[in-house]
């Protein structure tokens, strides 16, 4: 128990590290832009050496990126998994997982890194390694709950898409922004959510 303890502890320490070494290197690429700041800024301005930042990122590129994810409350979608009935379907455990993991701090943060990934393709690689990451861990939490009642097949595919329409909600809204119109204007926690709940009555008719 001992051992476990221990090892858990040292996992939180090195997840808090990495959160705080992306949200620095988020933070400069939104006030001087991807090419207005070096790795050198990024350890400075969170506290840690250059050694460090290269045991969790290999370019600012990749903590920019995945700094959306420490936006994400898995803190929640445990509390939600414990709360769930036993009968309830992987479908069903994706719309609160999509309701729950969806934040206006997050929203905003993948708006942004998709206007820096657009002017910036160097950033373009580590969006999609985000959104894969996201897949690998609803699919595991699905996994876990389905894996004796659901094929893989089927609970890959629906972690697939439902990220997906997230991410293109996303993608879409900055097509849809007008000069000087800020990502706040257009997107906003009620109108994600309105469209998961359209998302999810499509899936609920159809797959």
């Amino acid at each position: 128990m001992m051992a476990a303890r221990i090892r858990t502890l040292r996992e939180i320490k090195k997840e808090a590290t990495a959160q705080i070494l992306a949200q620095k290197a988020f933070e400069l690429a939104m006030e001087r832009g991807l090419a207005g700041f070096v790795i050198e800024d990024v350890v400075q301005r969170a506290g840690y050496s250059r050694r460090t930042f290269a045991n969790y990122y290999s370019c600012k590129e990749e903590a920019v990126a995945m700094a959306v994810m420490s936006s994400y409350n898995y803190n929640k979608i445990l509390d939600m998994i414990d709360d769930l009935p036993l009968d309830a379907s992987p479908l069903e455990v994706m719309y609160q997982i999509s309701q729950l993991k969806i934040t206006k701090k997050l929203l905003l943060n993948l708006q942004q890194l998709i206007i820096l990934s657009k002017k910036n393709p160097t950033l373009q690689p580590y969006v999609l390694k985000v959104l894969d990451e996201a897949q690998v861990t609803i699919k595991k939490i699905l996994d876990f709950l389905f894996n004796d009642r659901y094929s893989t097949k089927y609970i890959r595919i629906l972690a697939r898409v439902v990220c997906a329409a997230i991410f293109s909600l996303v993608d879409d809204t900055m097509n849809e922004l007008v000069p000087g119109q800020e990502p706040r204007d257009l997107l906003n926690e009620l109108s994600y959510h309105k469209y998961i709940d359209n998302v999810f009555e499509y899936l609920r008719d159809g797959f």
